[in-house]
This record gives C-alpha cells, sequence and structure tokens, in this order.
C-alpha cells in the first residue's frame, strides 16, 4: 500500500554555498597573511670597451706531491732538500713573471709536511696565491 500517492518524492540537493563561503574566507586568509615583494629593477647601460682579449693564459705553477714524499713541478722531478732550494726551483718554474698561482697536486696519502714544505718555499718565494687541487669522486 502506497500512502504518499499524491505527495512527490523531494531529491536531495547538495548546497555549495557553505563551501563557497569557507573558501572565500581561507582565499581572504591567503590575501592578508602574504607578503608581497617588488624587486627594484634598474634599466643600466654599461659602458662598452673594444679591446683585443689578452691571449697570455694565467700563470700557474704545478707543484705535485705523491705518498713517498717525492715532487715535481710543472711535471719536472725535484729533489726537496730544504724550503730555500725549493722555492729557488718555483722561481725558476715562475719564468720571471710575477704573482703565480701555485697548484698543489697532493696525493691524498701524502704527508701534511710534505704540503706544507710547498706552502713554505712558496712563502719564501714570494707567492701568495696558493690553491690545492681535487677531483670529485665518482658517482656522488
Amino acid at each position: 500500500m502506497n500512502f504518499q500517492r499524491g505527495r512527490q518524492r523531494e531529491e536531495p540537493e547538495i548546497n555549495l554555498i557553505p563551501m563557497i563561503d569557507v573558501l572565500l574566507v581561507i582565499l581572504i586568509f591567503l590575501m592578508t597573511t602574504t607578503t608581497f615583494s617588488k624587486i627594484a629593477e634598474l634599466q643600466i647601460n654599461l659602458p662598452q670597451a673594444e679591446a683585443e682579449a689578452t691571449a697570455d693564459k694565467p700563470n700557474v705553477i704545478n707543484v705535485g706531491v705523491d705518498p713517498a714524499g717525492r715532487y715535481v713541478i710543472n711535471n719536472n722531478p725535484v729533489v726537496f732538500q730544504n724550503a730555500e732550494a725549493f722555492s729557488a726551483e718555483l722561481r725558476k718554474a715562475a719564468g720571471g713573471k710575477a704573482e703565480p698561482t701555485v697548484v698543489i697536486n697532493a696525493d691524498a696519502k701524502a704527508t701534511h709536511q710534505s704540503v706544507i714544505n710547498i706552502m713554505e718555499a712558496s712563502r719564501i718565494a714570494g707567492y701568495n696565491r696558493i690553491t690545492f687541487a681535487t677531483q670529485v669522486q665518482a658517482g656522488k
């Protein structure tokens, strides 16, 4: 028996207005709490110069030391007697050019003292630009 013959069945509705209100409140909150920074841009016209590129490569002295304490300067074996003699070898390798860069290629198992010997000889020779060569391990 159907007692509700004349009544139509009501369809369920999804009311979107509360969801829109919540989204508007979130939007207003984000707008008020966000800081906007404007990056100042300068229009700079750099001066131009017409000069030839220098063909000179920087003066580099490669000094190597192996775990046994043997030294090489620009791939030439050198016997380390003392810091003064080694500084004379560095000056000879520099070829009279001022302010060369001394690149120390020390083996990972070379003693700390052998690296200090190179640094001391560079100081005596008057070369203050010293750098160390490293290599990147594969897979890292």
